[in-house]
């Protein structure tokens, strides 16, 4: 039975959430799978992946082939090293204690780097924030300056109005 790695789609429209399965590759996209391996959800940024690292590699050893985009999802988590690493120690070029270390080496930059992805992301949305209350800012106090320039229009038109009127009353006052 040909047994492949893919995303099974679940969620609803619009909003993509998928299992990662090992299943036949005849079954249908959406229907019965050998197994749950973890979750992909590609809503947030950065995407959430939940793997199942240790299955897979055993799925991998056993021939399933993954997908495209779970070759990546598994290659992003490691579990495509952990395969090849395994693959050295079946040949003997490496022992089981050297490709652990390794696999672990791996995850620690892996994280380093997630991690530093995290801060720039949360750094450029502060950026933007930032930006964006700056200009808020100069807006409200153009609108400021506008409505009080407009008030003190409406004011030395209204002072001008009663000296107009005071005067236009004076003179009618003298014409009587």
């Amino acid at each position: 039975m040909p047994v492949k790695i893919r995303l099974q789609r679940h969620g609803k429209k619009g909003k993509p959430f998928y299992w990662i399965v090992a299943a036949d590759s005849r079954a249908k996209r959406d229907g019965k799978f050998l197994e749950k391996l973890g979750v992909y959800n590609p809503n947030v940024n950065p995407a959430i992946i939940e793997l199942n690292v240790d299955n897979a590699v055993q799925w991998l050893n056993n021939g399933a082939q993954p997908t495209e985009t779970a070759r990546n999802i598994l290659s992003y988590k490691g579990a495509l090293l952990k395969h090849h690493l395994a693959g050295g120690v079946r040949k003997g070029a490496l022992t089981e204690e050297q490709a652990e270390e390794k696999f672990n080496a791996w995850l620690a930059e892996k994280e380093g780097k997630i991690s530093q992805k995290k801060d720039n992301l949360s750094k450029a949305e502060e950026e933007a924030k930032a930006k964006a209350l700056e200009a808020e800012k100069e807006v409200n106090a153009k609108r400021e300056a506008e409505a009080k320039a407009a008030q003190e229009e409406a004011q030395a038109a209204a002072t001008e109005e009663a000296a107009e009127a005071e005067a236009t009353e004076e003179k009618s006052d003298n014409a009587e």
